[in-house]
Parts: C-alpha cells; structure tokens; sequence
C-alpha cells in the first residue's frame, strides 16, 4: 500500500515513517513538507493514503486537499491533527478528507485507521471524537436534499453525535433500546454511514453539529 506524507515538520514525517515501515505491506513512497509539493506529487503518482497537515506554509492543508482530489478524485487523505485544530474539520471534509487522527496517535490505530479507510470506510480518532463530542458549540436541525430524517432520527442523531448509547438515548426519549437500534439503522442507512465516527463526520459536513 503506497503513503504519501505531507507535513511541514521533518521530525514528525521521520518519526511516522519509521513506524509505518515496521509494518510490512505500508510502504512510504514519497514524502512532502508543505501544500505545494504534496500537489507537484500528486500530479505525477497514485497513492492509496495520504497522511496530510492541516496548518502548513504556501499551501494548507485545506485548499491543498481541495486541489488534490479534483486531480485524483479517488484519493483518500487521512488528516493529521492535534487539538484545538476542530474548527477546520468541516472544511476537510469537505475537501475530501475520509479520516482525522491525532499527531499522537498510536501504531495500532493509526493501521486501523488505514485499512478501514483503504476499504472505503470512514475514520474518526476515538480520542479526538470523544474531545469533539464533550466540547460541540451548538447543534442546529439540518436536513440534506434527498436524504430526509424525521424529526425523530434528527432527535436520535444529535444524541448518538453527544455520544450517548442506545439505552442510554432510549432512556432520555423514554423510548425502548429496541426503537433506538431501528432509528440508528435507518439513520446510518439514509446517511450510508458504517458507524458512530461516520455519522460524526456526516454531521458536521452537513452543519447538523459543528466542533
């Protein structure tokens, strides 16, 4: 699997590296320091995972994953963060991004994160998600054309997005365990999310929450 890093801290991209390269089927195939170069690269190469920056010199991370998945709309970015960075998740999304870690992240989830995104999926840091759903700002009702939720699933969705549990929505809307299972499915199958960290990311690219 080839991985492109792009970060403007040499350290951090050589730490990373090393770690990716004691797994056998990563390769680490090309490397960047700002938006500029990461974009020359892409013009030139395939990757099947960038691991990108969001604040970087010339060009952030930002409009650099804008212009990257127009020349290869394929591309799956993974983007690297550190708290406090929150507010620009919604613009990585919808740059194209299809996962947020954070810069110190473990080995273990950073290869989860990899073939879960590699697969198609999406990936939130547990940490980071867990960060995101103690400090939401507002929430506001939201509905995408051609994907409308009830008044209900917008209900159950803004409490699964606080990070409650089945029971623990059931119990708050004085509804079964089993009501909530059947709204969770119909809101994952509307929004075709896989899980809790897509339907996070989900959320905040369409404005239903914002970080």
């Amino acid at each position: 699997m080839k991985i492109l890093l792009v970060d403007d801290h040499t350290l951090f991209r050589n730490g990373l590296k090393m770690l990716l390269t004691t797994i056998p089927e990563f390769e680490v195939a090309a490397e960047a320091s700002n938006g500029r170069e990461f974009i020359d690269i892409i013009r030139k190469d395939h990757f099947d995972i960038v691991f990108l920056d969001i604040e970087m010199p010339d060009i952030n991370g930002i409009e650099a994953a804008k212009i990257a998945t127009s020349i290869d709309p394929d591309l799956k970015i993974i983007t690297l963060t550190m708290y406090g960075e929150e507010e620009y998740f919604d613009q990585m999304v919808e740059a194209g991004a299809k996962g947020f870690l954070l810069k110190n992240t473990d080995l273990q989830e950073v290869k989860t994160a990899i073939e879960i995104i590699a697969q198609g999926g999406t990936y939130f840091s547990q940490e980071l998600m867990q960060n995101i759903l103690r400090n939401l700002k507002y929430v506001k009702e939201h509905k995408e054309p051609g994907c409308e939720f009830s008044e209900r699933e917008i209900e159950i969705l803004l409490l699964i997005c606080d990070g409650l549990s089945n029971q623990e929505i059931g119990d708050k809307l004085f509804i079964s365990k089993r009501t909530v299972e059947k709204h969770r499915a119909n809101i994952l199958s509307k929004s075709n999310c896989k899980n809790t960290a897509g339907l996070v990311i989900y959320a905040i690219k369409n404005q239903i929450i914002t970080p």
